[in-house]
């Protein structure tokens, strides 16, 4: 199974070579010592809105050769929580293959996850995070997990088998989260509630940053792989987080009544 760029010339260039230089137009200029990290949180919105923002948090890291991206389900299609184990990724310049021996491993040991391509098929969401992560590590290796919203025991079961798998295989992974914070409210509206997710998520409490999440009706659409990420990640050994940079569209198109919130995390 090859799965196709679905976004491609939309949210991020189509052509190898524009892509290569619009990577490197994102990634900061200044020199980084990347540290280890279990886990990122990145926004997956078109590069020209969140970009910078991805790119800042991917290139303060050490990307290992196997990267496991938790993405929301957009598209409604295929399994609700679903995982692929083999075939690769077509991007432009090169295909990403896919870790099937840790997918395999993760697939095994929960009770909710199913092998199945077609959630992964139309979805932008872990698509637009593999650009970066190749950047820093071309040699990387994919496990995709697309999941729609579910209760807070579906995020323990997926972020538990996740961190059993890490450890049984005894070797360097990196968990990303993809999500967008807020869309479609003020600026005001959105940093305030934007900032009570994020204070979930620096306090590395996935329970709470669920519960805030649907208390306060936050438009948080990667909340669910989000979470999944944080349990995983304090399964892990995971013991702080810290804000690379939080901001929205606004910024961006100028239009601060309606506007979209990013945000990049790094848990170690």
């Amino acid at each position: 199974m090859v799965r196709r760029p679905a976004v491609a010339g939309m949210f991020y260039p189509a052509e190898s070579e524009e892509l290569a230089l619009t990577i490197d137009g994102l990634w900061p200029s200044q020199k980084i010592t990347p540290q280890e990290a279990l886990a990122i949180v990145s926004p997956h919105a078109g590069y020209v809105y969140s970009g910078r923002i991805a790119a800042q948090t991917v290139a303060r890291v050490v990307v290992p050769d196997t990267a496991v991206v938790l993405g929301p389900n957009h598209q409604g299609l295929g399994a609700p929580a679903a995982i692929m184990t083999e075939g690769s990724w077509l991007m432009p310049g090169g295909q990403v293959e896919l870790d099937t021996e840790l997918g395999r491993a993760i697939l095994a040991k929960s009770r909710i996850l199913e092998d199945d391509w077609q959630a992964h098929s139309q979805e932008h969401s872990l698509e637009v995070q593999l650009p970066f992560l190749r950047r820093a590590n071309p040699n990387l290796k994919l496990v995709p997990i697309c999941m729609a919203r579910f209760d807070l025991d579906v995020c323990q079961d997926v972020g538990r088998a996740l961190a059993e798998a890490i450890k049984e295989a005894g070797r360097p992974v990196l968990i990303v989260a993809s999500t967008d914070m807020t869309h479609y409210e003020s600026q005001a509206s959105a940093e305030q509630k934007d900032r009570q997710a994020i204070e979930m998520m620096l306090d590395l409490d996935p329970t709470g940053l669920y519960q805030v999440v649907a208390s306060q009706g936050i438009t948080m659409c990667g909340v669910v792989p989000t979470a999944t990420a944080l349990f995983a990640a304090k399964a892990l050994g995971a013991s702080r987080a810290e804000l690379v940079r939080y901001t929205t569209s606004g910024e961006v198109s100028g239009d601060y009544g309606q506007v979209v919130g990013y945000v990049g995390l790094i848990i170690s």
